[in-house]
């Protein structure tokens, strides 16, 4: 089995910009590049233009809660692994679990998942120990969801793209230049870091990269706390590694994450970063002590008036657990294969008992 082609569905909502679109979108693009075959089936999204040109791309309304709407895509995903010869499906959200277990237990296919945060537990969740694998992105992700995971559960993190691009920023940028990258939505808690930053007196400015649900409310804030021409919101921006390589420091004032792409990024190129004090973040963190707070203005307010006056990296990260894309994706294969091996003997165990 070892080194063999395989046949892959990759099942997510849409293929918008976020990480779970990324993730897919790179694991993807990897093992085709390994010699794999990979169908992505989502809604659709803008990302998809990005997708390696051997990966067939799918159209379903995969997003819809809807329980009609989510069978009828399970009998169609289920059709087509069976006529085409599909060996998994690999479902990357909470909707794409739903359907990938029905379709799995129409077709005889295997199905795993991929469990990208650590999701409030809820009935949801029951298709995951139907899963004959589940891979959860983070030591944190995989201890959160425990009661729901069947035996077979690991823990592979996000692997990053190969990139020459490293920290050209310095920490002694006058002004100081905070950068946060990522959806703007409240979990992702820039609504505490704006508050802090609006106590912190000095020359810093602030470059908001991304776009989100949160938006206009905080642009809004910014306008309230009177930080209009310290903080300026570009959207979202294909360059955004560009951008992390030129910031003075990352902030990172999460609510909960299960592996953040940004951070590990970031992580990677060397950049000072101010992280939250939320377990994903502990796991890569050298010295946990000198995490901020999340939520918590004071802390935050703290911790930036901290790196302004000292000029140095507080918090220091392990570079060593981040690996390539290529090594992520030959590890999820190989839980592909442990997989279509044990489906194997399940059916040799079923015609011997006829």
């Amino acid at each position: 089995m070892k080194g063999e082609s395989l046949k892959v569905i990759q099942m997510l909502p849409e293929f918008h910009e976020g990480g779970v679109e990324r993730h897919v979108l790179w694991l993807s693009g990897a093992l085709a590049k390994q010699g794999h075959e990979v169908m992505v089936v989502s809604k659709g999204g803008k990302l998809e233009r990005f997708l390696d040109e051997t990966v067939k791309v799918w159209h379903l309304p995969v997003h819809a809660k809807n329980p009609f709407t989510a069978l009828w895509c399970a009998l169609l995903v289920a059709r087509r692994a069976r006529k085409e010869g599909w060996q998994i499906i690999h479902a990357h959200s909470r909707v794409p679990f739903w359907i990938a277990w029905w379709a799995s237990s129409l077709s005889g296919v295997s199905w795993v998942a991929t469990l990208h945060a650590t999701f409030r537990h809820s009935r949801a969740l029951v298709p995951l120990k139907k899963a004959c694998a589940c891979i959860a992105v983070s030591q944190t992700v995989k201890d959160h969801l425990a009661p729901y995971l069947p035996d077979k559960a690991f823990v592979i993190y996000n692997g990053l793209l190969p990139t020459d691009v490293r920290w050209q920023g310095s920490l002694r940028d006058d002004p100081f230049k905070f950068l946060f990258v990522g959806r703007l939505s409240p979990k992702k808690g820039l609504q505490v870091a704006l508050k802090a930053l609006a106590d912190v007196e000095g020359r810093w400015l602030l470059d908001v990269v991304g776009d989100g649900p949160m938006r206009a409310e905080l642009e809004d804030l910014v306008e309230k706390l009177g930080l209009s021409h310290k903080v300026k919101f570009w959207g979202f921006r294909e360059d955004a590694d560009e951008w992390i390589a030129r910031c003075s420091c990352l902030l990172f004032p999460s609510f909960e994450e299960g592996m953040s792409m940004t951070l590990i990024r970031a992580i990677d190129m060397g950049v000072p970063i101010l992280a939250s004090d939320i377990p994903s973040v502990r796991e890569l963190c050298l010295n946990p002590e000198a995490l901020l707070e999340p939520k918590d203005k004071g802390s935050w307010k703290k911790g930036i008036e901290d790196i302004l006056r000292e000029r140095k990296a507080l918090q220091l990260f392990d570079r060593d657990k981040i690996g390539t894309v290529d090594d992520m994706a030959r590890d999820v294969a190989s839980v592909y294969q442990l997989c279509i091996k044990e489906t194997g003997k399940g059916k040799q165990k079923n015609a011997d008992r006829s």
